[in-house]
């Protein structure tokens, strides 16, 4: 299953996760599957989402999106620090 890997500082924790909130549907008419996200204990203003997808295309074409509509925008990306570290990850194996 692939999984976009996403990475990124944010100025404030709960106003991204209200911008984030804003495109549930989109992401569910995109094809994910599921979402993850986490935090470092240590870094409260760091985030790291792990989208599932059915298929690499699905994630790759949802990944151009966040690039040229999401992270472009200071209106859809209002807490954002600086440029996503985004990669699409394959499953090897799951305990």
């Amino acid at each position: 299953m692939p999984t976009l890997h996403i990475e990124h500082a944010v100025t404030d924790f709960v106003l991204w996760k209200t911008a984030f909130d804003r495109f549930a549907e989109f992401r569910e008419r995109s094809g994910v599957l599921r979402h993850r996200i986490q935090r470092p204990v240590d870094d409260r203003e760091y985030v790291v989402i792990d989208l599932d997808f059915s298929t690499a295309d699905e994630a790759e074409a949802f990944l151009g999106f966040l690039r040229t509509r999401v992270w472009s925008s200071s209106e859809n990306a209002p807490a954002l620090v600086g440029t996503p570290d985004a990669r699409i990850l394959d499953s090897v194996e799951s305990t």
